[in-house]
Formats: C-alpha cells, sequence, structure tokens
C-alpha cells in the first residue's frame, strides 16, 4: 500500500502492521494510531507539567489544555468564542423563556444598572445609552466581564452562600445584597454566564450529541484531563443547584442524559435523537433476516476515541460470538446499551454524586425528560406566525381543513401546549436563535413539515429527525383535537419515531 508522505510531529514514527496497514507510533505517550497525527497548530506547543502530564500551550492567547489541538478544534474554539461575544444576543434571546406554568417573563441578568437604558437603532440592533456621561455602547454593561478584579468599596465584602452563590455585606449599614456594589449588577446571573463557561465542548468534558444535534452528552475522552471527575462532580452540584433556585442554564443536554437523571431506563428508541443512522441500521438489522443477507457480526464492536480505535466486547468473549437470527435482539439490545453509554459510567457517577448532595433524584421522580428539559432550559416564548410562515405540507395543501384546523388548535393553545407540541414533533422545546426557519433534522436544515397519512382512527405519529408530523386525514375538528392532544400528552416513545 502507498506510503503516507510528509513529515510526522516530533517523537512519532510510521509503521506497517503484517496485515499491510499503516500505524503510527507515539514514543513520547507510547501510544499507537490508525489516524495520522496532525502538527500542532500555529502559535501552539507541548509541555510536561511536574507531575510528568502533557499539556498544551497556546501562545496566542495564552491559555493551557489538556486536549491535543488541531486544525479543526482550534477552528470550532474560534467559533465558540465569536458565540460569546455576541452572548448579548443570546441574552435578549433568553430573556423571554419563562418557568412552565409561569405568565411573567424572566431576565437572568436582572435590571440594567443606574443610570442605563436599553434601546433599538433603525436596523433593529440592541444598543445602550448611559445617561450619567451620555455615552452609547453594543455591549451589554451587565455582560462587561465575567469576573470583576476591581476592589470592593471599603468596608464591603464579598461572601458565597452554602450552594456557592455570590453575594455581598456592607459592614458599613450591616446589610447584604445580591448587586455588586462595583457593577450595580445582579449575581444571579452566575448560573446562565457559568454554564455557558463550563458546558463548552472546546473543554472536552461534554460533546455535542450529533452532528446537526446541538445538546450536549457526556463526552468519552474527557479522562485526557486528569481532574475530569472532579469538574463531573461540580457540575453535578451545579446544575443541582439550577433546579433548586429555578434558575435557567445557557445550553441543554440530550434526552437519553435526561432520562438518567431521573433514573428512567433507557430504550432503543432513545438513540434515534442522537444517532438516527445507527438507530436505522439496528432497525434494519430487528426487521431483516440477517442470515439470508449474508451479514457477519460479532458480540463487539470498535470505538475510536481521540483517534485510537480500541475494540469492546458487549459481552465475555463476544469477538468470537457472531451474531444470528436467534440471538440479534440480545446484541440489538447490548449495542444500543453501549451507544448511549459509552465507556462513561464513571463520569456520570461523578456527576450524580454531586448532584444528589444538593438534590436528590428521587425528588424528581414525577417528571418525564421532556418536563426537565423545561424545568432546566425554560421555553421560549412561541411565535405562531413564524411558525406557520416556516411549515411545509405533504399531500396536504394550506387551504385542506384538516390544516386549517390544526392552526386553529395550536392558535388557542397556551405557550406551554405549544411547547409540547414542538418537543412531540421535533425532540426539544429549544428553538433556535434564527426561530422556526433554522430548525435542523438528522440530514441538516429541515423545515417543520405536516404530512397527510393514516386512517382517521389513528393517532398522529413524529418523526424527530425530520421535524414531521403525520396528521391523519380527521373528519372533524374535535377529532382532530382529542387525538393530537391525547397523542403529545399522554404518548412517550410509541407515538414518536
Amino acid at each position: 500500500m502507498p506510503i503516507a508522505t510528509g513529515p510526522l510531529p516530533p517523537g512519532w514514527e510510521q509503521r506497517v502492521d503484517q496485515s499491510g496497514r499503516l500505524y503510527f507510533v507515539d514514543h513520547v505517550e507510547k501510544r499507537t494510531t490508525w489516524e495520522r497525527p496532525e502538527p500542532l497548530p500555529p502559535g501552539w506547543e507541548r509541555r510536561v507539567d511536574p507531575s510528568s502530564r502533557v499539556y498544551f500551550v497556546d501562545h496566542i492567547t495564552r491559555t493551557t489544555t489538556w486536549q491535543r489541538p488541531t486544525m479543526e478544534t482550534v477552528r470550532n474554539y474560534e467559533q465558540w468564542q465569536h458565540q460569546r461575544s455576541q452572548l448579548e444576543g443570546a441574552m435578549h434571546q433568553f430573556n423571554r423563556r419563562f418557568l412552565l406554568g409561569v405568565r411573567t417573563e424572566f431576565d437572568p441578568l436582572g435590571p440594567l444598572p443606574l443610570g442605563w437604558e436599553k434601546r433599538t437603532d433603525a436596523n433593529g440592533r440592541v444598543y445602550f445609552v448611559h445617561h450619567p456621561t451620555r455615552s452609547t455602547q453594543w455591549e451589554d454593561p451587565r455582560t462587561q466581564g465575567l469576573l470583576n478584579e476591581k476592589p470592593l468599596p471599603e468596608g464591603w465584602e464579598m461572601r458565597f452562600t452554602v450552594d456557592g452563590i455570590p453575594y455581598f455585606v456592607d459592614h458599613n449599614r450591616r446589610t447584604t445584597t445580591y448587586i455588586d456594589p462595583r457593577t450595580g449588577k445582579s449575581s444571579l446571573e452566575w448560573f446562565f454566564l457559568l454554564s455557558h463557561e463550563v458546558l463548552n465542548p472546546m473543554y472536552c468534558l461534554f460533546e455535542y450529541a450529533g452532528k446537526d444535534n446541538y445538546c450536549l452528552q457526556i463526552n468519552p475522552a474527557s479522562y485526557i484531563n486528569p481532574d475530569h471527575l472532579k469538574y463531573f462532580k461540580f457540575i453535578g452540584r451545579f446544575i443541582a443547584m439550577a433546579l433548586f433556585h429555578g434558575k435557567f442554564i445557557d445550553t441543554g443536554f440530550s434526552l437519553p442524559f435526561y432520562k438518567r437523571i431521573l433514573n428512567k431506563p433507557l430504550a432503543l428508541k432513545d438513540l434515534e435523537s442522537i444517532d438516527p443512522e445507527f438507530y436505522n441500521s439496528l432497525i434494519w438489522i430487528k426487521e431483516n433476516n440477517i442470515e439470508e443477507c449474508g451479514l457477519e457480526m460479532f458480540f463487539s464492536v470498535d470505538k475510536d476515541i481521540l483517534g485510537e480505535i480500541t475494540t469492546h466486547d458487549l459481552k465475555p468473549d463476544g469477538g468470537n460470538i457472531q451474531v444470528t437470527e436467534e440471538n440479534k435482539e440480545e446484541y440489538i439490545r447490548l449495542v444500543a446499551e453501549w451507544r448511549l453509554l459509552r465507556g462513561v459510567e464513571e463520569q456520570t457517577q461523578a456527576f450524580f454524586e454531586g448532584f444528589n448532595e444538593v438534590l436528590p433524584q428521587q425528588y424528581l421522580q414525577y417528571f418525564d425528560a421532556k418536563e426537565l428539559e423545561v424545568l432546566l432550559c425554560g421555553m421560549q416564548e412561541i411565535d405562531l406566525a413564524d411558525w406557520q410562515r416556516n411549515t411545509i405540507y405533504r399531500h396536504y395543501a394550506r387551504t385542506s381543513k384538516q390544516i386549517i384546523w390544526f392552526w386553529q388548535l395550536v392558535k388557542e393553545m397556551d405557550n406551554e401546549k405549544r411547547m409540547r407540541l414542538l418537543q412531540f414533533v421535533t425532540g426539544t422545546c429549544r428553538l433556535p436563535v434564527g426561530g422556526f426557519a433554522d430548525l435542523m433534522g438528522s440530514n441538516g436544515p429541515q423545515k417543520f413539515c405536516i404530512e397527510k397519512t393514516g386512517k382517521e382512527n389513528w393517532l398522529p405519529r413524529s418523526h424527530t429527525c425530520f421535524n414531521r408530523l403525520d396528521l391523519p386525514p380527521y373528519k372533524s375538528y374535535e377529532q382532530l383535537k382529542e387525538k393530537l392532544l391525547f397523542a403529545i400528552e399522554e404518548t412517550e416513545g410509541f407515538g414518536q419515531e
């Protein structure tokens, strides 16, 4: 086979195994990988700390990380930094969210400091006016830096509650407040801002659930940070504190992760929301005769972590046990469990150790995964006009009586019911910043879709990977209302595909 050319990073060697497959040896860290190692991006340097742990230094931003950087991770980090600089816009979107059952708007940043006013220019861009100095700026004065290094006024002291929330003591007046006397802003924004930082996938503790799924799940490669279990315990405490205090976080987790928080069993169906291709392949195996197709599979899987491929047996000696028609149900169950857990048991246990120290999991037993998502992330005020503008139809027309009835029902719903309908069809209550126009499916951008299918005595079904609602041709508005409300409130799993 042809040998790849070009210099390797220092300490690496290229070899060929007995089968002629090319692999690479890292003599520094004493490991091998099938993937050709990339040189470090410009400005980066590899170092070793006094405990012989390898870390990397970015001389451009003067930061360090345990994760070996690549051009892709650096590019992703730059995109995340750009997103961080636009946090003001995210805050504006966020302050429209509110807790389940609460009808008042919630602003996680609290009121503007004294003397400030929020305005909008002719192009719809938000800016801020500081009347004492008669100056304007684009940046929200409440988000100008996460940490304030200025000294407190004389007689003031900053303390923390038992849950880690900062507050301030004025010894001159013997009073306490959550308002920072240096900035005039509330420390209760701490939850939102800290979640934006600590859940950043660049730190390798969490990763996106899929290519077009920006919900988070635990990263099986988090072990590259030697202290990752301590971080997961801290994050568990932090998430429990957010739930306990009724505060929202900046990003959400995958639905299977919420089910684990609730101690609910995971099912094959849960795979669809995070890896639809893998899910569909298992459904194909389930519905077809694999022996007639000549498939040769064993009770083992290959896993790729940071370019290093290893084999994992799904059961003892699984690499030598072939999958047959008789045992394929067991194979599907085991491989689905592996895909949902993927060797993150230690991280998950550390997360729940911290979580249960603040909020025992049994207190959440009356919620389902979708309700927990709303409690932790809040829900947006859903714009019905935007929803209608960005909906497409299959075998229906905008003027079909079933479509007219559907929108009549949605118009009559309160925001909570609309959110449940959105969850039923798309799998999440969270809309992109761009609204319904930017909805994503398993294959990229995918608008909300209503398709005519089934019989009038069927319940509506949803396909969350494609944001599609299968709406049977009901004969009356009352029948459509009864069937649709039953589907979104009473079905979990079997009403969705």
